[in-house]
Parts: structure tokens; sequence; C-alpha cells
């Protein structure tokens, strides 16, 4: 006769009790063995009397678990060559910069994760923290360790739009507030609405002007700068058409601030839609104490070097390759 579960408890709750009772010693143990002694998977092996195998899977079983943190400490990638003429160049306060992966031609997945480990660093008890929105953003703050920072606010730079796989600007915010263990502030209002009448009704609304008033008072950001090309998020969203940022293009759009277009120089690139839009202006993103820009993949450069001229950056996180590009065109 088959095993089944004795009447009265489910099958799931002997599950869940057999879990909770799971001696969590071994896994802790091999982990403390080779991240913290140092010794190699067979001295572990032999010391704990199991198959090397096991130790692979104690180990992989503990950073499946998040009890293993592993990072480069980003001062490494702060004192590149490269970083340095960067910061020089365009006036940073720092820069960051990855070697590029040969595997991963975007090099994207590197400068995420350099930057993830970075953020925590710039930050200070009480700082109000602005972020953006996209896949970069979105990426760096899945990879972003819990390490709070007391008293921090995290704010929504820019209202809301369906976007793919959670890119979204709340999807962001509220990542990182839960990372960094910060009050999380939405801006909980459509990033585009049908009329300007009905954006300023909207914007006059006292629990929205709250929202905004707190959005004003950001003293540090974290953003990525957009192309203006046909796969621009802007475009993917349906802010834009593909031929309307085809002509924005024309006239001298080169990047895109929290769905704000900006020309070389980093001045305004102004769309019908702004007037009708909900979010931070490029005015309020100049003259923060702290901003990161994390410039990662293939196109980035042109759009980076507009935010860099601009004034919107303070601290800078990229590849080799793109900081090859921006060096290029600054001379």
């Amino acid at each position: 006769m088959p095993n089944s579960a004795p009447l009265g408890k489910p099958r799931a709750t002997q599950e869940a009790t057999r879990l909770a009772l799971r001696d969590d010693a071994p896994f802790v143990e091999a982990a403390w063995l080779y991240y913290h002694e140092g010794l190699n998977q067979n001295d572990i092996a032999e010391r704990m009397r199991i198959s090397r195998a096991s130790v692979v899977n104690y180990l992989n079983e503990a950073r499946s678990r998040g009890w293993v943190r592993v990072h480069l400490d980003s001062d490494v990638f702060r004192g590149h060559r490269l970083a340095e003429t960067l910061r020089e160049a365009f006036g940073l306060a720092e820069a960051l910069v990855v070697p590029d992966d040969p595997i991963d031609p975007t090099g994207a997945s590197r400068v995420t994760r350099a930057a993830a480990d970075w953020l925590p660093r710039l930050l200070e008890p009480g700082d109000r923290l602005g972020v953006s929105w996209g896949a970069t953003v979105y990426q760096m703050a899945q990879q972003v360790p819990q390490l709070p920072v007391s008293d921090l606010t995290v704010i929504q730079l820019l209202g809301s739009r369906p976007a793919a796989l959670g890119f979204a600007a709340e999807a962001c915010t509220a990542m990182l507030a839960q990372k960094l263990g910060g009050q999380c502030i939405n801006l909980h209002v459509p990033l585009i609405l049908s009329d300007k009448t009905l954006r300023d009704a909207l914007c006059n609304e006292p629990v929205v002007q709250r929202q905004l008033d707190a959005l004003a008072t950001c003293n540090k950001t974290v953003l990525a700068c957009g192309t203006c090309d046909a796969e621009a998020h802007v475009v993917r969203t349906g802010i834009l058409s593909a031929e309307e940022m085809a002509l924005h293009r024309e006239n001298g759009a080169q990047g895109v601030i929290c769905a704000r277009l900006i020309d070389a120089a980093g001045d305004p690139v102004v769309t019908e839609v702004e007037e009708r839009m909900i979010g931070v202006s490029l005015d309020q993103m100049k003259g923060k104490e702290m901003s990161l820009l994390i410039a990662a993949g293939p196109g980035r450069a042109r759009s980076a070097r507009a935010a860099l001229v601009g004034g919107y950056v303070t601290h800078l996180a990229t590849s080799t390759r793109v900081a090859e590009q921006l060096l290029e065109m600054s001379t």
C-alpha cells in the first residue's frame, strides 16, 4: 500500500514540518570552512567526512539561501586607469569601470553588478534617494545586497507606465527600498495622461502633491540614460512612436532621462507628450549631492555623454568599451 499522510495532517503540513526540522549545520559548516578558513573542497570533504560532491552541493545551497554574498570590492574598479581619466575628463566625483565580458557583448550584467555593490557605499543615514526606471536600473536593483541604511527614503522619480519584466518605475523603487531597508514613496499616478487639463488637475490633488513635493527633496539619484533609437525604452513602452523618435533624433535628441529627451549638450528636446507627463523635471535632476549613472551596453556612450555634459551625473559606473568610446568623443 502506498505511503499516505496521517488523517488530519495534510501532506503540505508534513513537508513544512520536515523542512523546519532539517539540520542546517552541514551547510553552515561547509560555508564557514570554505569562505572563512580558506579550505579547498577536498580539505572540507576530508574534515567533514563527506564526498567532494556533497561539499559542492552544500556550498551551492548556502549561496542559494542568501547566506553567502561574494563581491569584488568596487575600489578595484574605481582605481582603474580609465576611471581616473573619465573622472578628470567629465569633472566627476568618482567613476567605476569594469572589464568587458568576452561572453556577454553587452557588458550590462557586469556593470549592473558592480553598481549594485557600489550604491550602498554612496548612501548615508537620512538620504533621500530618487530612482529612475528601465532594464538597467531594475537589473542593478535586483543585485543590490541586503544592507539597510538608517533613515533612508527611496522615492519614485516618474509616474507609472506598463513595462516588460518589472522594469516599471514603481518596481525599481520598491525593490531598492526593500534591499536598503528604506521607506518607499511611490508616485501613484500614470506617467502620461490623455490631456494637460487632466494632468494638471491630478497634480493638484493633495495626495499627489505630497508625493511630488517628496520627489523634489531627493539629494541623491540613481539613473540610466536611454538611447534614442527604435529600441529605446520610451518607444517600447509606447510613450513615443518609432517615427516620432526618429524625428526628434533628427532634431538633435541623443539621450533619455526619466522619459525626457536631451541633446548632445544635455539640454531638453521638448516633446508634445511632456505637457501631459507627471514626473521629475530635467532641472530637478541636476545639482544633486550624488547622481549615479549606470551606462552599459552597445550604443550607450552617446547618450551617457549627453548626461555627463549636461550636469546630471556625479558618479559613473560603466564598462571598458563604453569608457573608451566616451573618451574618444571628448577629444
